[in-house]
């Protein structure tokens, strides 16, 4: 949560972000002022300016100007323009590298049954603030020709933002009666801006959560993604999971709750997994890492499903990997990520138990060439991953645990000077397995091609006349001649 301050404390800020785009908003300013139509800098342009955090290129902004109004005004001067939101009274525009939007003021009705509103525009800047998802979100800049010119707040944003504090312009209810996304969005600013939400606002969002099953998944992937790439992502997660909201867009994270850890270190596999990311996130050295983010959150989401309770009263989860890795495969798909957000994600869940059958260096050099093959370019998360998985409060088993797979990078590195662990591929190539055994393309082809891989990931390189040999000797056993 952002520290206490006063009104000329954020307005300073403001004013100080803001200089950063003075030219546009001049130049903005100026066209509206001189064909006579209002505009404002608006939403988290204006948060992210009281908050000093104004580093992005991308500005909103509201005008009484219609649409096809605002595309007269800004064809001469932007240097791109777009109109895939016109329908909703959004013109884009591009100007020196900054993405711009100016939406006429809105004063929409909702069916309350899906979340596309019955656009209709208004003429008031007071009815278009109130129907944004948070008075943090209400505020506004009036841009004149000189640029930003007065602050606007009719709804309390700086106060809220001021204490940290996430409420609703109109009541919670017809709030998130109109959209249901604006309750994952408030997880969402929970996690990127460090708020808390205002009592009744939890109270509406334990109240409405089934409501989120009239969004589409498409936008509810959007949000979980902002959310877990901000700064906090796990007090997120746990409003999100905690108020039901969860349960409808993420169950088997919340579904952890009821699986106790087998090292009884924690209170359930859910706060481990929330524990974890947090590790993971410490562990990011080139900004935050969205692939790595949801394999820590996800990691043990098969352990619900695998729990066994042992003869000893212990708890075991035998292959939550394997049952973790399918299970993220259908929620990622479920929610309609990439291919390669899948495939990476469900990966790194499927090999993140593989190091603690290293035991104390006793893999052979076998095994570690499958590890770094099986990991491929994941390498590098899979190494923060297993780190981040250790969570015991043990102090000398946790130092022997990160000792070991100290040894295990070492070990790595020591390989990969000698072989191309990243490209651990046969010593014969296709064209060559099809000369030396006299045959076409085909099945049998990808077959030898698989047993030189084989051999190479137990023996490491072989000569041309070794892997040669060895062809030719399987090929034989085969019963060819």
């Amino acid at each position: 949560m952002p520290e206490p301050t006063d009104d000329a404390e954020l307005l300073a800020a403001a004013a100080v972000a803001l200089h950063r785009h003075a030219d546009v908003l001049s130049g903005l300013g100026s066209l509206f002022a001189t064909a006579g139509h209002q505009l404002y800098l608006v939403g988290g342009s204006v948060r992210d300016a009281v908050l000093g955090r104004l580093d992005t290129g991308d500005l909103d902004f509201a005008t009484d100007a219609r649409p096809e109004q605002v595309q007269k005004l800004l064809r001469p001067w932007a240097d791109a323009l777009w109109d895939t939101g016109i329908e909703f009274g959004t013109v884009g525009a591009e100007k020196d590298h900054r993405r711009l939007e100016i939406t006429t003021f809105r004063a929409d009705r909702y069916d309350r049954v899906s979340r596309n509103p019955q656009v209709a525009f208004g003429d008031s800047l007071d009815d278009d603030l109130v129907r944004r998802d948070f008075t943090v979100n209400a505020m506004a800049v009036r841009v004149a020709a000189t640029g930003a010119a007065e602050f606007v707040d009719p709804l309390g944003g700086l106060a809220a933002v001021r204490a940290g504090v996430l409420d609703t312009p109109a009541k919670p209810a017809d709030s998130f009666g109109d959209d249901p996304l604006r309750m994952l969005r408030a997880a969402r600013f929970v996690s990127q801006l460090g708020f808390a939400v205002a009592p009744r606002v939890r109270t509406a969002i334990e109240d409405m959560a089934a409501e989120l099953g009239r969004i589409t998944v498409e936008r509810v992937a959007v949000e979980l993604d902002k959310l877990l790439l901000g700064d906090n992502p796990v007090a997120g997660i746990d409003l999100m999971v905690q108020t039901g909201m969860g349960d409808v867009v993420l169950p088997d994270v919340g579904g952890m709750q009821m699986a106790i850890d087998e090292h009884h270190q924690h209170k359930d596999v859910y706060q481990h997994s929330l524990t974890v990311l947090r590790q993971a996130i410490a562990l990011e050295d080139e900004g935050p890492d969205l692939v790595l983010r949801w394999a820590a959150l996800l990691h043990d989401i098969g352990k619900p499903a695998t729990r066994k309770h042992e003869p000893d009263g212990g708890v075991s989860f035998h292959h939550h990997e394997v049952v973790g890795a399918k299970m993220v495969r259908k929620r990622l798909r479920a929610l309609k990520y990439s291919r390669h957000i899948v495939d990476d994600v469900s990966q790194l869940v499927y090999l993140h138990l593989r190091f603690h059958g290293y035991g104390d260096g006793k893999w052979t050099d076998s095994a570690v060439r499958r590890y770094v093959t099986d990991a491929g370019p994941l390498l590098p998360q899979l190494h923060k991953l297993v780190r981040a998985d250790c969570t015991t409060r043990n102090r000398r088993r946790a130092a022997r645990l990160q000792a070991n797979y100290d040894d295990l990078e070492a070990r790595i590195a020591e390989l990969a000077a000698k072989e191309d662990l990243q490209r651990v591929r046969p010593d014969l190539d296709g064209n060559e397995i099809m000369q030396l055994l006299g045959i076409p393309a085909g099945p049998q082809v990808g077959e030898a091609w698989r047993h030189l891989k084989e051999l190479r990931l137990d023996r490491g390189p072989l000569t041309h006349e070794e892997a040669t040999a060895e062809l030719l000797s399987w090929w034989q056993a085969r019963g060819n001649r």
